[in-house]
């Protein structure tokens, strides 16, 4: 008998969990799929760390970084490293182009924020000083929300840059409270980082290199596990939805790489209301397919199990809409 009179026996399957059963809040989805791919998350981290070290291919590995993310979101299975090198090598171009923009446009926008608020704090400051900080500090919000969308559509859409942008920008816009709820959480955590090295006082390396460590292996894939948890919602209702509406019978395997409910219909023996009984043994013997003389039975098996193991590999690949 297993386990302790049938106590503690975890082989047997559980009750399940029933369609009706409350949703668990958001919140506590998060946490637990988080903690669940905790070491995995670190894992892409350092990737990500790895590939973005030359500064322009900052985009190429958070494109790969935002794959490994979105799939986790998702409850879909990530082979790393494969699958993170695999995402920059189909969307290299569109993701190499996105880290250099980026790039250059977060440099101009630091140095107008540098450059006008030395003149808002001189001493001959005038009114035309704060109303060009106050832009160039609204771009930079803008720019900041519209990097939330960038590589989640960069790697899940066939897009141009330009339709990229483009939508990234209405994103930014539609989207204000799920970006502020993000940039809520993220000024939360740069506050507590910056905040430390003072609190350290004269242990102030040792601050240093908790942050240089936890930026190492953590940080960049808790933001994107952050925002691509947070997003996904909107971007489904706003572009995924509706185009399925329209054509419900397309892209049945990109939707199953989101983890997306499809119109296909499973059928289960507790409902079925008639069943045809009138077939006897020799009819059904006789559509059973025969067996070509130049296979065994056993090389059949086989064959099969090789066409379920390769049905699951290319459930994994990921593919665009």
């Amino acid at each position: 008998m297993a386990g302790f009179f049938g106590l503690f026996d975890y082989s047997k399957p559980g009750p399940g969990v029933s369609k009706n059963a409350p949703k668990k809040k958001s919140f506590f989805v998060f946490l637990e799929i988080y903690f669940r791919k905790f070491w995995k998350l670190m894992i892409a981290n350092l990737l990500y760390v790895l590939v973005s070290l030359p500064v322009v291919t900052g985009g190429l590995a958070q494109a790969g970084l935002t794959f490994v993310t979105r799939n986790y979101v998702r409850e879909k299975h990530v082979f790393l490293p494969s699958d993170f090198f695999d995402t920059i090598k189909k969307n290299w171009k569109q993701g190499l182009l996105a880290g250099i923009l980026e790039l250059i446009v977060g440099t101009i926008i630091s140095f107008s924020l540098y450059f006008y608020w030395m003149n808002v704090t001189h001493e001959d400051s005038g009114l035309i000083h704060v109303l060009l900080f106050a832009g160039a500090m609204a771009v930079g919000v803008i720019f900041c929300f519209m990097r939330y969308y960038l590589y989640m559509q960069l790697i899940t859409f066939k897009m141009t840059m330009k339709q990229l942008i483009k939508n990234s920008f209405y994103f930014a816009m539609l989207g204000i409270k799920q970006n502020l709820l993000i940039s809520l959480i993220l000024v939360a955590f740069y506050a507590l980082g910056i905040g430390s090295l003072f609190l350290f006082g004269t242990y102030f390396p040792v601050a240093i290199i908790l942050m240089v460590l936890l930026h190492v292996f953590i940080f960049p894939a808790f933001r994107s596990f952050l925002i691509q948890f947070t997003i996904f919602p909107l971007i489904k209702k706003v572009m995924i939805d509706p185009y399925y509406e329209e054509h419900p019978d397309a892209d049945i395997e990109a939707r199953r790489n989101l983890n997306l409910e499809t119109n296909e219909v499973t059928e289960s023996k507790e409902e079925v209301i008639f069943e045809d009984r009138g077939e006897t043994a020799a009819s059904t013997e006789e559509k059973e397919p025969a067996i070509p003389k130049q296979y065994s039975a056993e090389e059949l098996r086989r064959g099969k199990r090789l066409q379920r193991r390769d049905q699951i590999d290319r459930d994994d690949d990921d593919g665009t809409i």
